[in-house]
């Protein structure tokens, strides 16, 4: 390879680096790069972590589908630490002639190339390869066949089901009855709202960006992220679009919901409708945080009403004029303390 370059470009100085030269060798050689004694570096995966070289901003990886992804990422990392613009070329067989994990790796290296991508990069190459077991010594599990988004929910919801499987409030400790709050009685909210809570395409082009907003919003929690997010679209893309607003107080409502054992919630024409647990049964209708709420809504006729349909309970909400209007009014009733004789 060495000789082909030398062939190829005349005047570029090359020198050759691998793993099996003598360390005092090989940094010998990493130091000459660094200070410019020479133009080109021909090094195995040996210069993946720890190499620094502020003007080198070009790398070249053959064979690049032999690669993992992680690989990719590192390797890709030797180039544009300074000043200078870095440069990545991947070279590949066409895809025909790949296989469709090693299609996926390159694509992802080459959609995930912004600062602070590792995350994404670490996310798709566990949904390419798949995880293990998570109890177990197995290194490869069924996650490829559904994706890690899936699984993960999958997982919360065993994992939920579990922990309320049964489980009776009445003698129970003050410490153990806070700690029920923290049980997820359902998997998800429906939201089903009558405005527009989306990213615009007047607003982000890229449909590639959205996607990874989408799952950003998706992935945030307390509203000091939520502040953050917003701070973080505003320095890219300009004044936020009431649409993205909603967008995130749809999230807000949906987190809000699922905490208190609602499975659908509806804002419209001024009005929120919920319908809480499917499950007559489920230990959620014993827990404190709804014997609070319902002697709530008993205290407020004006606001509530709350009956059963086809076997659900429901409760109709008035004076609900917004998304976060309903984030408000859901917030209110998961705060209520304990009610006292």
């Amino acid at each position: 390879l060495q000789g082909m370059i030398t062939r190829l470009c005349p005047k570029a100085r090359v020198r050759t680096g691998h793993g099996r030269m003598p360390a005092e060798e090989l940094e010998r050689l990493i130091m000459d790069f660094i200070y410019g004694e020479f133009d080109v570096l021909v090094a195995t995966t040996i210069i993946e972590n720890g190499i620094d070289i502020g003007n080198a901003n070009t790398i070249i990886i053959n064979d690049a589908h032999r690669f993992g992804l992680s690989d990719l990422h590192q390797l890709r990392g030797r180039v544009g630490r300074s000043d200078r613009k870095g440069f990545c070329y991947l070279l590949s067989p066409p895809d025909e002639l790949i296989g469709g994990d090693a299609r996926r790796r390159l694509r992802a290296i080459e959609e995930f190339s912004d600062l602070g991508s590792g995350f994404n990069i670490a996310m798709q190459d566990l949904d390419i390869r798949g995880a293990g077991n998570l109890l177990g010594a197995e290194q490869s599990g069924f996650i490829a066949d559904v994706g890690i988004e899936t699984y993960q929910k999958i997982l919360q919801q065993a994992i939920s089901e579990l922990r309320a499987e049964g489980l009776d409030t009445s003698g129970l400790s003050q410490a153990e009855n806070d700690a029920m709050k923290d049980i997820s009685f359902v998997d998800d909210a429906t939201i089903d709202i009558d405005i527009d809570a989306s990213i615009p395409d007047s607003y982000v082009r890229s449909q590639a960006e959205k996607l990874r907003l989408y799952r950003e919003i998706d992935g945030l929690k307390r509203d000091e992220q939520f502040e953050a997010f917003t701070e973080q679209l505003k320095d890219r893309f300009g004044a936020v679009p009431q649409p993205v607003r909603e967008l995130m107080d749809v999230v807000k409502l949906r987190r809000e919901a699922v905490d208190l054992g609602m499975e659908h919630v509806k804002v419209k024409n001024g009005v929120m409708i919920v319908r809480f647990v499917g499950d007559n049964n489920s230990p959620f209708f014993k827990t404190e945080t709804f014997l609070n709420m319902l002697r709530y809504v008993v205290d407020h006729p004006n606001r509530f009403v709350v009956k059963q349909y086809n076997n659900r309970l429901s409760m109709t909400v008035r004076k609900i004029y917004s998304i976060a209007d309903g984030v408000a009014m859901l917030r209110t009733l998961k705060a209520l303390t304990p009610h006292k004789e």
